[in-house]
């Protein structure tokens, strides 16, 4: 069998994690106080901060990302990416605790498969959906998937390049103060075809929904 390079673009893609802005949280306390007189004795601070206002943060169902090499299931992995080894390969963060994702990629005859699997966990569940918004409106085309997390989105584009098509879905799902960014492709180097739009769609979604499962099993 005659081995074909894979086009560069394939072979330098690596899926792209997205930075994000953490909300800070500011608080703030009145400082101006009364003068006190010589002869009567200070109030305690504790009775002065119990009456001045106060902000906390707003709780987080997820404190960080779980290992997204061990969000899909093994069996899932290989009928996706065929001829993979379904350990994957996490890529370097410099913030593992908000931003984790695990990549595989394989050739198999010239049949060609790359799945990521990335978890972004940003501090409030308002962060989160400004954020889930923002990366859909990016999108053009696809549509809402149903009952996947607290809101889910799925779209698939071809491209070509130098003759050779390929076909890739992105499934983002919004979950509390976490998103889920599944990114699954295909090509064929024989036909220079990509896959359908109904498998690369539904191999995303199909991963997606086990990668949210993982996120709410580590929150639990």
């Amino acid at each position: 069998m005659r081995s074909l390079p894979l086009p560069l673009a394939l072979t330098a893609r690596l899926a792209p994690v997205a930075v994000l802005a953490c909300a800070g949280w500011v608080m703030s306390s009145g400082t101006d106080q009364e003068p006190v007189a010589k002869d009567k004795t200070p109030e305690k601070s504790g009775t002065q901060s119990e009456s001045a206002p106060s902000a906390t943060p707003e709780p987080k169902t997820y404190a960080g990302a779980p290992a997204p090499c061990d969000s899909v299931a093994e069996k899932t992995v290989t009928s996706l990416v065929p001829g993979v080894k379904a350990a994957g390969k996490e890529i370097p963060s410099t913030d593992t605790a908000s931003r984790r994702t695990c990549s595989w990629n394989a050739l198999k005859g010239y049949d060609y498969r790359w799945l990521d699997v990335a978890y972004e966990v940003m501090d409030s569940d308002a962060a989160a959906e400004k954020f889930y918004q923002r990366r859909i409106e990016e999108k053009d085309g696809g549509g809402a998937v149903p009952g996947l997390g607290d809101a889910a989105y799925s779209v698939v584009n071809l491209t070509s390049e130098d003759d050779q098509k390929t076909r890739e879905g992105t499934v983002v799902v919004l979950a509390d103060n976490a998103l889920v960014v599944i990114t699954y492709n295909g090509s064929d180097f024989e036909t220079k075809e990509a896959p359908s739009t109904d498998v690369i769609n539904k191999g995303a979604i199909k991963a997606a929904k086990e990668a949210v499962a993982a996120l709410e099993k580590s929150g639990s």
